[in-house]
């Protein structure tokens, strides 16, 4: 199908592609151009080319990822954007001692670093002591203040009275200057129309996503962590119990009342679970996600595996955090509780628990996948359309995740095949995000110009009211131009989105582009020895 020609085509974007992922046939097509709306930032319009070669030389409108492998911007289902490694500090240590400035710092870092490694939206389920921060971050980013994925967020989570917070033995007195006052970790309700209320709050801070937990190791302080130092040990530990085992927070009533508040407000609803027991109460209840389930002490996996797939439950089951946590013998379990799901019709979405682990390395969670046995192009689904449906759906406000005319224009270009290459989703060399390009040739583009005089600033608008300018003499930046019109002959795919000026990719990897020392994230968080 030849471009379009309409007059005002040039206020568009062309991306040309030899191979494309679309999430819907769960097929590789090929030579597919995607038209991109500059003003809109959505998709205009997508065709089908009859080879792999362009009618004619490319433009200053043309973006050319032939010779990579090309998908819908990536969806981490489950992140958290003010924590970051375990390893570098225990996330309850992080809430504690952390400043809001630090945290918030670290956040922006992180937004960025998810950008550059693919992810153009996350669902981010919960500030972990923050408060609403993540939806002022997220206000941030959709204002163009810093670059990021899209986020839809929780705010806090819902848990019952003293069951998620930040734990210490030092709060005796607790308000005064005897004990320690820390900062709240969750919203607490307790019953039937306390749980309703505390939606009400969550959707009255700007929540997108209800999160609350169905289960949690609440009885920590019964038997307290062990310390370093002389002391800090039990010297006679349970022997007949697990000694913090996830207990239920939430009766069968109360989860069906969150779910019911929920649905009034259009807000998705995800439940944290650790046990098969507790998630099954919450798919029930019928929320819309479950997350983790990494227990079956009830011995009732079979009995939520079959309501899950019943019921159309999204299961994010977070194995990266698995990994990071278990051991083999219990990571493999995990692993395969998951493939088995998934072969008996349960819908997956990747979300990786990002933050746990450092932002930028989301992708591990769909690499886990594909080493637990699940198709290489069901994992793609799991990590772009089903995220899609995690976040909502429409109720989220976006279309992404998939290619269609009025869809955000979210595409990213691999350097190498996820089916050939296990480490290929580390190989993100293209990141375009609501029609903006803020990684090209496996380098990052600065969409913020240095500030300028007025005089300066008043020369660039001259020159941008006659012709584009070249490549390499501007920094990226949204072209204000009006939509175009689709050929009615065109096999249409597609949709509107904001653009960028005089972009060529190029299909030749360069080191940054094919190297995975580090994952590339240029996050100041992510270790990279």
């Amino acid at each position: 199908m030849p471009p379009n020609n309409d007059p005002n085509s040039r206020e568009t974007l062309a991306v040309h592609t030899s191979l494309l992922f679309d999430p819907i046939q769960k097929s590789f097509l090929k030579n597919v151009s995607v038209e991109v709306n500059t003003k809109t930032g959505a998709i205009a319009r997508l065709y089908q080319r009859d080879s792999s070669h362009l009618p004619g030389p490319l433009s200053e409108h043309d973006i050319d990822l032939r010779g990579k492998v090309v998908l819908p911007g990536f969806v981490d289902s489950h992140t958290h954007i003010f924590l970051h490694s375990d390893k570098e500090r225990l996330h309850s240590h992080q809430m504690r001692d952390e400043s809001p400035v630090e945290r918030t710092v670290r956040a922006v870092n992180h937004a960025r670093a998810a950008l550059l490694a693919g992810y153009t939206t996350y669902r981010d389920l919960g500030t972990e002591a923050l408060g609403n921060a993540d939806a002022n971050l997220r206000d941030c980013i959709n204002r163009g203040l810093t670059p990021g994925p899209r986020l839809l967020v929780a705010t806090e989570a819902l848990a019952s009275n003293g069951s998620y917070e930040i734990r210490t033995e030092n709060r005796l007195a607790r308000g005064s200057a005897v004990g320690l006052t820390l900062p709240r970790a969750s919203d607490p309700a307790d019953g039937v129309w306390a749980v309703r209320a505390a939606v009400r709050r969550r959707v009255g801070e700007g929540a997108d996503v209800i999160k609350f937990y169905a289960d949690y190791r609440r009885r920590v302080m019964r038997f307290p962590p062990d310390t370093e130092g002389p002391g800090g040990r039990l010297l006679f530990p349970p022997d007949r119990r697990e000694r913090n085992p996830a207990l239920p927070l939430y009766s069968q009533e109360e989860m069906d009342a969150i779910v019911a508040e929920a649905r009034l407000a259009d807000v998705p609803v995800a439940a944290h679970a650790a046990e098969t027991s507790t998630a099954l109460m919450a798919v029930r209840a019928g929320v819309t996600t479950v997350e983790h389930i990494f227990a079956d002490t009830s011995r009732c996996r079979d009995e939520m595996v079959a309501e899950m797939a019943g019921r159309g439950t999204i299961w994010v089951p977070t194995l990266s955090t698995a990994e990071e946590g278990f051991d083999e013998h219990k990571f493999e379990c995990c692993k395969r509780a998951v493939k088995e799901a998934f072969d008996r019709g349960v819908r997956l979405a990747a979300g990786a628990d990002t933050g746990v682990f450092n932002h930028g390395r989301n992708c591990r969670e769909m690499e886990i996948m594909i080493e637990a046995g699940i198709p290489v192009e069901d994992v793609l689904v799991a990590g772009t359309y089903t995220g899609w449906h995690a976040c909502g759906g429409d109720a989220s406000g976006f279309r992404f995740g998939w290619w269609d005319e009025g869809n955000r224009a979210d595409i990213v270009a691999l350097d190498a095949d996820p089916r050939e290459d296990p480490k290929a989703f580390r190989k993100v060399s293209f990141v375009m995000k609501d029609g903006l390009v803020w990684k090209r040739d496996g380098r990052p583009v600065d969409a913020f110009p240095a500030t300028q005089w007025p005089e300066e600033e008043a020369a660039e608008s001259a020159e941008e009211s006659g012709t584009l300018r070249e490549p390499a003499a501007i920094p990226l930046r949204s072209a204000l131009c009006a939509a175009s019109t689709a050929s009615p002959s065109a096999p249409s795919f597609g949709g509107p989105t904001p653009a960028t000026s005089s972009i060529k990719g190029s299909r030749d990897p360069t080191p940054a582009a094919t190297s995975d020392v580090g994952w590339e994230t240029d996050s100041f968080d992510v270790n990279l020895g």
